[in-house]
Order: C-alpha cells, then structure tokens, then sequence
C-alpha cells in the first residue's frame, strides 16, 4: 500500500507538471492574459472582474545602454534576470522592452531567427518573475546602428518591412499571455524631416532617438489618412498571428505644446485599430492644471495608460500631486528602471544617485495605494 501510494503521488506530480509546461515545455504556470473591462475604463484578467492596474518600469538596461546589446552572452542575460527579479521586488507587474529594429531584422524581408529565440527567453524571464511584457517595436534608438538600406527605403515599403517586423514578432509571442500588449512605436510623428535633418529619427536625449518619421512626405495628404493607413499596415499581421492581444502607440503630448491639439493617432478613424491610449508624461512644476487639459484628449472611450512618467521637471511631492490628480481617469502607469536598486543609486550608480533611489522607493510604495484603490 505504502508504494502505491508513493506511485500515486510521483504520478499526480508529474500530471500536475506536464499540464503546467504543455504550452511550452517548461514549469512556470502561464499568467492570466489581461483584456479591456467591459465598461472600456480598465484592465481586468480575462474572465475576472478583479481590476488590474498596469504599473511599471520602462526598462532599456543598465543605463547609457541597451539590453539587446549583449544579450546574446551569459553576462547579458544574468543582468536582466537580476533587473527583473529587483523591478518585481519594487512591486511592479509590468515591464515596458524596446524592441531594436537593427536586433531583428537582416533585410527588408529576413528576420534574424536566433533573436526571436531570444525574444522567446525574454517571455520566460518575465513569466517566472509574475511580469507582463509592454513590447514596443521597431525602435532605431542609436542612429549608427540603422542599416543603411532600411533608410533608403521608400515610404511605402519601409511600411512593409516594419509590418515584417511585426509580423515575425507577434508570430513568436502568439497566444502567450505573458505579452501585456505590443505598442507599433515609440512616439511616431506624421511629419517631413527638414533640411539637414535625419530623414526618419529624431528626438536625440542621452545618445539615444526616441522619435522616428513615419512619413518621408505629409505635402497634400491628411495627417490622419496618413496614421490610420500606417497603423491599419502594422496592425494587420498582429491581428492574423495574435488576435487576442492588445495593440496600442506610444503618443507625445503634443496638446502640450500646442494648447488645444487633438491627438492623430488616437482620433476616431485611427483609434478604432487599437485598444487602449498610451501617452508619455512628464510633468512640470506649476503646470498641473494644463496638464490636466492636455490629457483629457485623450479621454477616446478606452483604457488610459500613462507609459511614460518620471520626475524630470518637477519635485516628487508635484509627481505625487499630478497621479492624484489624474487616478480616476488613469487605468495605469509605467515609468522608468536605469537597471539599479535604491540601495546601488545610493552608493553613487547613475543617474541622478539619491533621487533616483527616493523614486524608486516612492514608485513601490505608492503602486500599492494605486493597485489597491476602488475600481474605477
């Protein structure tokens, strides 16, 4: 009997493990796939009514540097596996990966295998860490780095390859709920480069272009045909591979710059092909009432989602101010991880030292008000 029994526990053990790596070949319990809540406010796992609240970290590395660089070595991969253990330790659930277009793509139609391999770890670190994944794409962040023959491409099929691009990544994440969403781009801009100007990126900060051109041309055509053509292109090949996921783009809030500005990605005709509003906000001391107009453009009848927040213009207590201010119409917030604790800030890692570990340390302790609140 006693070995029966033995037998019947090694049997309901291996059972319980085979139905966990099914999917994959590997133990971790996959994580619940987020949807929009019914009421279009929200996030909530699917089939629960439980709100979940998006609160993370933008994530590129070890500061000054990218994680794709070396993460084709052991060294790489130890640094992100002990980045995601520390962002979770933080209390964040999800974590916001730019995807480098020159990592994936060999040719206008050739994709490198071996990095979807890699794309493929990234979603079991994550996974084994309780993270979701915010992959924004097609990201040319270090100029010299472009392939040339991506630049000299023409509109039309720059379009094409970065839909391959898309289409080779949701390929390799589809069905695999560890994915939060894919965001097309970050901060796309439907405008001409001038004279002397790069002809796709801009936007240069600290070595790094977070702005691409999607047009090489705007001269007689709507600035939202422009978008909705582009974004209908991109969204395609997500749609055939991955159905279920969750498609957004990263937008600057250009009403801050321009009082009364409508955004173009996320007005009707283009916004019907995504999910959910990201918009990146900074915001400045003395500032907060503007600020509050500003996003309220973006109140389209979807889920909110600040994607990008950090204090660069303002004191923590002005930060504090503005995500109260803002909560009830805010379905969730990511800001920014330099790939160092509080405790290593502290002991002089950059940037910014001290104020970025008392941060990091507000950013813990206030997700957990902000995950704990009322459903919205």
């Amino acid at each position: 009997m006693a070995r029966l029994a033995t037998v019947s526990v090694l049997g309901l053990i291996f059972v319980l493990a085979t139905r966990c790596a099914a999917s994959d070949g590997w133990a971790t319990p996959p994580l619940p796939r987020i949807v929009v809540s019914s009421d279009h406010k929200s996030f909530v796992p699917e089939g629960s009514n439980q709100r979940f609240v998006p609160w993370g970290f933008n994530y590129l590395g070890e500061f000054g540097k990218l994680a794709e660089d070396d993460w084709q070595t052991p060294a790489g991969w130890e640094r992100i596996e002990k980045d995601f253990r520390e962002m979770r330790k933080l209390g964040t659930n999800v974590v916001r990966w730019h995807l480098q277009f020159e990592t994936f793509m060999k040719s206008p139609d050739e994709v490198k295998a071996e990095e979807l391999g890699r794309l493929k770890k990234l979603l079991r670190v994550a996974r084994d860490n309780q993270l979701y994944l915010d992959l924004t794409g097609l990201n040319c962040f270090r100029k010299d780095r472009i392939p040339a023959w991506y630049d000299v491409l023409s509109e039309q099929d720059r379009w094409k390859t970065q839909a391959r691009f898309w289409d080779a990544v949701s390929a390799t994440c589809a069905g695999d709920s560890t994915v939060f969403c894919y965001n097309l781009m970050n901060e796309p801009v439907v405008a001409a480069a001038k004279k002397g100007e790069h002809p796709w990126v801009t936007g240069e900060l600290g070595g790094f272009c977070f702005v691409q051109r999607i047009c090489d041309s705007s001269e007689r055509r709507d600035a939202k045909e422009i978008a909705e053509a582009w974004v209908r292109t991109l969204t395609t090949p997500i749609r055939k591979n991955d159905p279920h996921a969750l498609i957004t783009v990263g937008d600057i809030p250009w009403s801050m710059v321009f009082p009364g500005a409508k955004p173009v990605f996320y007005c009707p005709q283009v916004a019907r092909y995504l999910d959910f509003t990201a918009v990146h906000f900074y915001p400045a001391t003395g500032k907060l009432d503007a600020e509050l107009k500003a996003l309220a453009a973006y109140q389209v009848g979807k889920p909110l989602v600040i994607e990008e927040i950090y204090p660069l213009n303002c004191s923590l207590d002005d930060l504090n101010k503005f995500i109260d201010a803002v909560s009830p119409q805010t379905a969730g917030w990511i800001a920014h991880y330099f790939g160092h604790t509080p405790a290593e800030h502290r002991q002089g890692a950059a940037p910014a030292t001290a104020p970025a570990a008392d941060f990091l340390e507000y950013w813990q302790k206030k997700g957990a008000v902000i995950s704990s609140g009322p459903h919205q």
